[in-house]
């Protein structure tokens, strides 16, 4: 609760820093400062959980449940935040005149993802969505220099608004099914009347919204264009953090209401799944550009990460984690890599590695860890994902054709390696990559690599 409280706070005053400081790197320092503050809140909200009485952790009218396992996912993408935060503040700086308001609507956008992970009632799950998803609009449109920009925020916020409207009429039958909106009365109800039609219907609804917010095929179509036009250094925030958050809301859904009923709903999130993971991976393959590449691939991502919903087990929840956390990581890296290129096709990597052999190796290490190689967090991530499904001991045909998936994968991004190292030309830059970039950049190259040897260390403490 405090870290709500706290997120909201921050993004007041990153509002009126804009009014009080003009300096644009100044304002990116403030926001970094507040960010890092808020990871320390955080870890104060994780201390004050109670692991043995949970009803302690019921707050607001028993609307929030402040769990451990909440706080920790939201301690992590706090710190995701604060890494994104000081690998790309000097590019949002470039965005536009606004950059403090950009670094408010960031906060916000957090104080949405702390709801989504927290949530014990349906309308502030809803509500977790949508503020989670405003600032989104407003981001995705923020380069008013570029008719891209405003073309991907009036997509998102048509396909946005479609999408809340799904969800409206899922929580609408699944009220009149349990005459509830806590989400535990909701799963007794299902335990105890079995299959209820009306309840059902609500699930599907929902289901399908939940695929929209995190892009899941066939309700993928906006994302392409969305990221593509959306400025770069927003982009890798919607790509990653946003997501994870979307993830976990649909996680915490699916796994402690209606895993009862998960053996009407599995079959079609299967089919889901599938149907993700074939069009991003085989449509990522014919990409020119890496930016677009990289939208039809957060999309594949995607698919793995359902496996966490399909599996209801502690492997699904350890999975998740493990997921966002290496994939935000790694995604962010890559981005800030990228954002300072001026072309953004393949050939626009060719001759990176003599130019400039540190970004062309952490860009390396980065796409190991989205291509799941071995000793990175995206492989650990993979494991883990596919492990639940497995210990489940269903669906062993998605597991096989998630690692064909995976396997096709791996051409996309190892093009753009062979771009950086075997490929002769002189990528343009942007401007001069400092020593702070350097720096940010090799610490986040360690992150992913030792999510991929111990990722113990942190799932130890859940």
């Amino acid at each position: 609760m405090k870290a709500i409280i706290a997120t909201t706070i921050c993004g007041i005053i990153m509002m009126f820093s804009g009014i009080a400081v003009n300096n644009k790197k100044a304002i990116a320092t403030i926001a970094a400062l507040l960010m890092a503050a808020l990871v320390g809140v955080n870890i104060w909200d994780l201390a004050g959980t109670s692991t043995t009485d949970l009803g302690k952790n019921l707050v607001f009218n028993n609307m929030l449940r402040i769990d451990h396992y909440p706080v920790w996912f939201n301690t992590l993408m706090t710190g995701c935040s604060l890494l994104y935060v000081l690998l790309m503040g000097r590019e949002i700086q470039k965005v536009g005149a606004y950059v403090a308001e950009y670094f408010a609507l960031i906060f916000f956008i957090l104080c949405g993802l702390y709801l989504l992970s927290t949530y014990n009632n349906l309308l502030m799950m809803f509500l977790g969505i949508e503020i989670l998803s405003i600032p989104q609009y407003i981001l995705a449109g923020s380069d008013k220099r570029n008719l891209k920009s405003s073309e991907a925020s009036l997509k998102y916020f048509l396909m946005g608004a479609f999408s809340t409207g799904i969800m409206l009429m899922g929580i609408t039958l699944l009220y009149g099914a349990a005459r509830s909106f806590d989400i535990m009365n909701i799963a007794a109800m299902l335990n105890s009347d079995g299959l209820n039609p009306l309840a059902l219907a609500g699930i599907m609804f929902i289901m399908i919204a939940f695929s929209f917010k995190v892009s899941a095929a066939p309700m993928h179509m906006w994302t392409p264009d969305v990221y593509d036009g959306a400025p770069t250094p927003f982009t890798a925030y919607m790509a990653t953090v946003v997501k994870a958050g979307a993830f976990f809301a649909f996680l915490r859904l699916f796994q402690s209401s209606f895993s009862t009923l998960s053996a009407h709903w599995t079959t079609i999130l299967a089919i889901i799944t599938a149907a993700t993971l074939l069009i991003g991976n085989v449509t990522a393959v014919f990409q020119q550009s890496v930016k677009r590449m990289l939208a039809y691939s957060s999309i594949a991502q995607a698919g793995f990460m359902l496996f966490a919903v399909l599996a209801v087990n502690s492997y699904a929840a350890q999975g998740i984690l493990v997921y966002a956390a290496a994939y935000s990581v790694a995604t962010i890296g890559l981005f800030a890599v990228m954002v300072k290129l001026r072309d953004y096709t393949y050939d626009g990597f060719n001759g990176l590695a003599k130019k400039d052999p540190l970004l062309a190796f952490t860009a390396t290490i980065f796409l190991f860890s989205l291509a799941g190689i071995p000793l990175t967090g995206g492989f650990m991530a993979k494991y883990y994902v596919l492990l639940a499904v497995v210990q489940q001991g269903q669906l062993m045909w998605l597991v096989i054709f998630a690692l064909l998936m995976a396997a096709i994968s791996v051409y996309y991004y190892f093009r753009v390696i062979i771009a950086m190292y075997f490929k002769t030309g002189t990528p343009e830059m942007t401007g001069s990559v400092t020593g702070g970039d350097r720096l940010m950049l090799i610490v986040t190259s360690i992150v992913v690599i030792l999510l991929g040897i111990v990722p113990q260390l942190f799932l130890d403490k859940i």
